[in-house]
């Protein structure tokens, strides 16, 4: 009887083992993270306050539909379809790409990187709005972020 409770024992490490290894990457399934924007930002269809946002895809199987909510994942502010965006080199943070735009008005988020992948999601605009974008300057910026674990 001993060896039965020690090979239970043994069987449910094993399994707590690879239930917490599967959690502890839950967050890289639906990429979430937090950014924390210091100016307002705009994005398709509204400008977002400075503050802090949560963004993660809606579905882990459609990686073109993004949302982004308040950082407690609590209120939805936009729905946004995206496109794949490349970059040649990954890096270990959390990167934004922003359009400048004249006095005035807020910088416009072009792309958004996941840590650590060299696809990402390029935002997208009204054909007017991507004519103005592609004028603009854009700058690459490392986001103030951390990876939000999955509920």
């Amino acid at each position: 009887m001993k060896i039965n409770k020690l090979a239970l024992l043994i069987a449910f490490a094993i399994a707590s083992v690879l239930f917490l290894e599967v959690a502890a990457r839950a967050d890289e399934a639906d990429q979430s993270t937090k950014i924390t924007f210091s100016q307002a930002i705009e994005i398709p269809g509204q400008i977002l306050p400075a503050g802090t946002y949560l963004f993660k895809l809606a579905d882990r199987n459609d990686l073109n539909v993004v949302r982004i909510f308040n950082p407690e994942g609590t209120r939805l502010y936009a729905t946004l379809q995206t496109a794949t965006a490349e970059r040649v080199k990954p890096t270990g943070d959390t990167v934004v790409v922003l359009a400048e735009q004249p006095e005035g008005r807020p910088e416009t988020l072009v792309k958004w990187f996941y840590p650590g992948t060299t696809s990402g999601h390029e935002l997208v605009y009204s054909k007017q709005e991507e004519q103005q974008l592609a004028q603009d300057r854009l700058q690459t910026v490392k986001a103030q972020q951390t990876a939000q674990a999955a509920d």
